[in-house]
């Protein structure tokens, strides 16, 4: 390895704090879920960076450790089954695998054993210095099962450590092992001659007791019922939304709303007398309404830019990954996978898309990149379209009742009846054309098991941390650039050359069209600006549901294209306006018919 492939050092090329030749390289393998990221965030603090593998949208995470008096980058290499790949995942581990390592630690599940010494032995044969931490071994003996280590290490010719990461416990030894890994004896055999030392290894190393079932042990089997499995994940949806509407909106009332109003509306406001008039005020600060600033409609950088990340999607980011990473410690991720995944794979996406789904309807931003989980290029295209078509945000869903409510409820309930026939109608269509493959769902069912509090907050901010970097100079950027745009004049003209076609085809004023074009920038906003062009109740709806359907807003929208690239957006895109047109075209018929 060069100075140079280092990238987690602060110094410049040729200046590193260790010695070029004092930095190793070590590997963290094994399954998913076997606790993986809680090894990592122990051993690398806060010394860690995520970056996708080159080529792939497959993440991994890096960070710096030290051990045996010298400093190594540590590589949480993308949890594995096996080395004969199945997905993208695997076939990652395996090509930074053949890479090198000065050591590899490999995490083995102790509750699992048959099923991660599949891996465990693909990986010794490959003559690299290895440690094995046999991880969950508390888990192990509540469930009765006994390991012999002397005689596991013997079989499998390396050090073995008995740990539980959530505690810690083993992880000083752990890393005191690192320094004593060596190269097993274990040589290249076929997948049945392994198939048969694994089990000649288990049923010499491992004993298992009876015990009785515990609460837990219940709460597992009632979660993977195909019936009250299912009950039980509507659920957790229906509360975990609850949940993250009431910490997001809680945080935005009492935190960052006041902090915007009454610590940043100053600075604000002394600096739109400093810029005076003039093309550098529009882009900063932005549009005045009654000479003040709206943080919402302003759409300068400095306001509505800054306050948008921060004042709005933030607090729900936080909501969500909360809630997100407890339910991920704590095991039911994927169950809650497994229920849906019949459903979803109909529409070409496995069970996973429920969680991204899930967080678009507290924002699409974070909703696109959490389509990240899916393994296929086909599965993210799919899910991220279906995000940004039929799946509002909290903000919209807030504006459905002031711009709807006045006609009645039963039109708010339209629209969420009508973006989800949408959802699935699109998804099928998607899923029988878009050519490329859904892999099924292969997944891990862990135990149930109470999180660690700081391994959660770690988790927590690692993802605040990746979605605040990538998404912020975008947003930021995005938001000037159309800024531009509508100060010169293109947005009113755009709106202008499509009015005959929502007069036309759609059966709206064509006064509709600019609050509809302007959804690219904020589709709540523009929703509000259709209350004073006093629609009918059908108009109402009709607009209603086509801008929900229609561009994302420009943060979402600007993610969309750094996630799917250039041709694949523009190819959302085109889906998006074409499956807006045609609900919008199908429900004008459709009042016309019933008038």
């Amino acid at each position: 390895m060069k100075c140079s492939d280092c990238n987690l050092c602060q110094q410049k090329k040729g200046s590193c704090i260790t010695r070029f030749s004092d930095c190793g390289r070590v590997l963290l393998m094994g399954n998913p879920n076997v606790g993986k990221s809680v090894f990592f965030s122990r051993l690398t603090g806060t010394h860690a960076l995520s970056s996708n593998y080159p080529g792939t949208t497959i993440g991994f995470t890096e960070g710096k450790m030290d051990y045996g008096g010298k400093t190594a980058k540590l590589i949480d290499v993308p949890g594995a089954y096996t080395l004969e790949p199945t997905n993208e995942a695997e076939a990652i581990a395996r090509r930074i695998l053949r890479d090198g390592a000065d050591v590899v630690v490999l995490v083995v599940d102790a509750t699992a054993l048959e099923r991660n010494l599949v891996l465990a032995m693909q990986v010794l044969e490959h003559d690299l210095p290895v440690v094995i931490a046999l991880n969950m071994v508390d888990e192990a003996r509540h469930r009765g099962i006994l390991i012999d280590l002397p005689q596991l290490e013997k079989e499998l010719g390396v050090s073995i450590v008995p740990t539980v990461a959530v505690t810690g416990q083993g992880l000083s030894n752990l890393v005191a092992k690192m320094e004593e890994a060596r190269v097993s004896h274990l040589k290249p055999m076929s997948k049945e001659a392994r198939w048969q030392a694994i089990g000649e290894i288990v049923a010499k190393v491992q004993t298992v007791t009876d015990r009785q079932h515990t609460l837990m042990d219940r709460l597992e089997d009632i979660s993977a019922h195909p019936i009250f499995g299912g009950v039980m994940g509507i659920v957790v949806l229906i509360f975990g939304f609850m949940a993250v509407r009431f910490v997001g909106e809680g945080i935005i009332d009492y935190v960052t709303d006041p902090i915007f109003d009454n610590l940043w509306m100053p600075v604000l406001e002394k600096l739109n007398i400093l810029l005076g008039e003039g093309q550098l005020r529009n882009i900063l600060i932005g549009t005045l309404f009654d000479g003040k600033i709206d943080f919402e409609q302003s759409l300068g950088v400095l306001s509505t830019g800054l306050y948008v990340e921060f004042g709005m999607v933030l607090p729900y980011i936080i909501a969500f990954y909360s809630g997100l990473s407890f339910l991920e410690d704590f095991g039911y991720l994927p169950r809650l996978a497994v229920v849906f995944d019949a459903l979803l794979h109909k529409f070409g996406i496995h069970g996973y898309a429920i969680i991204p789904t899930l967080l678009g309807l507290g924002c699409n931003v974070p909703g696109i990149l959490g389509t990240r989980v899916l393994e296929s290029e086909r599965e993210r295209f799919i899910a991220a379209t279906l995000i940004s078509v039929g799946v509002p945000c909290v903000s919209i869903q807030a504006m459905l009742a002031a711009t709807l409510g006045r006609f009645g409820m039963i039109y708010v309930a339209a629209v969420y009846g009508i973006l989800f026939c949408v959802w699935l109608v699109l998804g099928r269509i998607m899923n029988l054309t878009l050519k490329g493959y859904s892999p099924e769902l292969i997944v891990e069912i862990p135990p149930y098991r109470l999180p660690s509090p700081g391994a959660w907050l770690r988790k927590l901010w690692f993802r605040m941390k990746d979605f605040l970097y990538e998404a912020t100079p975008l947003v930021l950027l995005g938001i000037m650039m159309v800024n531009i745009l509508y100060t010169i004049g293109v947005m009113e003209k755009v709106a202008d050359f499509l009015s005959p076609v929502f007069e036309g085809f759609l059966g709206l004023p064509a006064a509709t069209a600019i609050p509809i074009v302007m959804g690219v920038l904020r589709k709540d906003v523009a929703m509000g600006l259709l209350i004073p062009l006093h629609l009918t109740a059908s108009q109402s709806l009709i607009a209603v549901v086509v801008l929900s359907m229609t561009f994302p807003c420009i943060a979402t929208f600007i993610i969309l294209w750094k996630e799917l690239g250039t041709k694949k957006m523009l190819m959302s895109t085109g889906i998006m306006i074409s499956a807006a047109m045609a609900t919008g075209g199908l429900m004008n018929l459709f009042f016309k018919l019933i008038q």
